[in-house]
């Protein structure tokens, strides 16, 4: 089991400690040494004030926050939790990853999803009810401008005749998929190299229009649909990486916190066929985040 941690800027307003040089770097550092393996950012360019004010929160631009993760580690897995593909024009998303994983030394995954926040596709000139067939063809797109010169294709808001990106990765940024939907687990048999679902409570999942997904009983049956459509595409389970986390024990930034029924919650999702997961931690201060991580890797990673 690989373990990851994404930034706690979980709140609106942050806490203005995480948007330092200072706190960004002691965070990446201290996640490196407590045994993580990667990383994640949000990515919400411009959510609206009604959002913010329900209960959503801030965010760093991630790609921009991985390259300066990356200039500061040289271990930690760089993965957007999530980049919501449909946002931005492909092949600015496959020069972004192509130079974040050559300057990192091929430490990138693309972890990608559609997103929900209506408001923030109009206000990106984005249509929102074209979202899937804009995710489906911006992959199509990373992928073949990662793979061929004097690439060509024919997009839904843009044409494309002859281009050339370098650097090309080689081998290609493993691609995640991001969503709990039957569809997202379709896309990951068909072209993706892990499914990335979230954590979504029944109140959360009617607001996001996506499926509950809170306890392993509702994950399972959604891996076993995942297997199928993978072996039915040719293709192996062993082949696929799943993150999901497991809230067994709490959280690591509680002192109450149990790592014995945290290893046991772990130890049965490793069963299911995850092989990352996911924790958060505390994101009222980089010194309390920092003992969460310490707390983490001491008790549960090592």
């Amino acid at each position: 089991m690989n373990f990851w941690v994404t930034y706690p800027i979980i709140t609106h307003p942050y806490s203005p400690d995480l948007l330092t040089k200072a706190g960004l770097t002691r965070f990446c550092v201290a996640a490196e040494e407590a045994g993580f393996a990667g990383i994640g950012f949000t990515d919400h360019p411009v959510p609206t004030e009604r959002w913010l004010r329900a209960g959503g929160h801030d965010a760093l631009d991630p790609f921009a926050a991985l390259a300066f993760c990356a200039a500061v580690t040289d271990r930690l897995r760089l993965i957007p939790n999530i980049l919501v593909l449909p946002y931005r024009n492909p092949f600015v998303v496959a020069k972004a990853a192509a130079t974040l994983d050559a300057l990192s030394g091929g430490r990138f995954t693309l972890s990608v999803a559609t997103g929900y926040l209506r408001g923030e596709y109009q206000a990106l000139g984005v249509d929102f009810e074209q979202r899937n067939a804009l995710f489906d063809e911006a992959i199509e797109v990373i992928r073949g401008i990662w793979s061929h010169d004097d690439f060509a294709h024919e997009g839904m808001t843009f044409t494309a005749r002859g281009q050339s990106a370098n650097p090309k990765p080689n081998p290609h940024p493993p691609i995640w998929v991001g969503g709990n939907s039957r569809l997202s687990r379709r896309r990951v048999a068909r072209y993706g190299n892990g499914w990335n679902p979230f954590p979504a409570p029944r109140l959360m999942a009617q607001t996001t229009k996506t499926p509950p997904l809170e306890t392993v009983d509702d994950l399972r049956p959604m891996l076993d649909e995942l297997w199928q459509y993978v072996e039915d595409a040719g293709r192996s389970p062993s082949e696929i990486d799943v993150s999901f986390g497991s809230n067994a024990g709490g959280s690591p930034g509680n002192e109450n916190f149990n790592p014995q029924a945290q290893l046991e919650g772990v130890a049965e999702l490793a069963a299911l066929g995850v092989t990352w997961s996911g924790i958060g931690v505390p994101g009222d201060s980089v010194d309390h985040a920092i003992e969460a991580l310490q707390r983490f890797g001491e008790s549960v990673i090592r």
